[in-house]
């Protein structure tokens, strides 16, 4: 136990502040990294290593996430992308249609692209933390998420 103590404060604020920036309120990222955390206790028996404890711990925040919004009602669905603010009700509904299917592009992505490019835009990481986290240097994290970047911009263009 004393183990997942030191994991939990270790990582908790890299947690806190991934999901605060992916959903811009403190009270829902406290409650998500208390989910992730309590996931980690009960499953940290099945990290097999393949990634960082980190990578792990993110991907299991990440999909705590994911699952909080595929709960909401499609209504609400901008409580999860924050990606709205047009100045009309047709501005509005083209940021709605552009949010999802910038959504879509970013789900097709493949691994590492799909996380590293998460947790930059919406985890607000540095190079310098993605590489960390990943095992790898902050070059290899630039030219990742702008990889990343660069399909994510093909797939809207097609």
């Amino acid at each position: 136990m004393k183990d997942f103590e030191e994991i939990y404060r270790k990582y908790y604020p890299q947690i806190y502040f991934y999901l605060l920036g992916l959903t811009k309120s403190r009270e829902t990222a406290e409650e998500i990294t208390q989910e992730t955390f309590f996931k980690v206790l009960k499953k940290i028996d099945t990290f097999r290593g393949d990634s960082s404890l980190g990578t792990w711990i993110t991907e299991i925040a990440k999909n705590a996430y994911l699952n909080q919004c595929r709960k909401r009602p499609m209504e609400d669905i901008d409580a999860c992308t924050e990606l709205s603010s047009g100045e009309s009700i047709e501005d509005d509904f083209i940021d709605k249609e552009i949010a999802r299917e910038l959504h879509i592009l970013i789900h097709k992505l493949d691994e590492p692209y799909r996380e590293v490019f998460w947790m930059r835009t919406f985890g607000e990481l540095s190079f310098a933390e993605i590489g960390k986290i990943h095992g790898k240097t902050e070059s290899w994290a630039r030219v990742t998420y702008y990889r990343a970047k660069n399909r994510i911009r093909e797939g809207l263009n097609s």
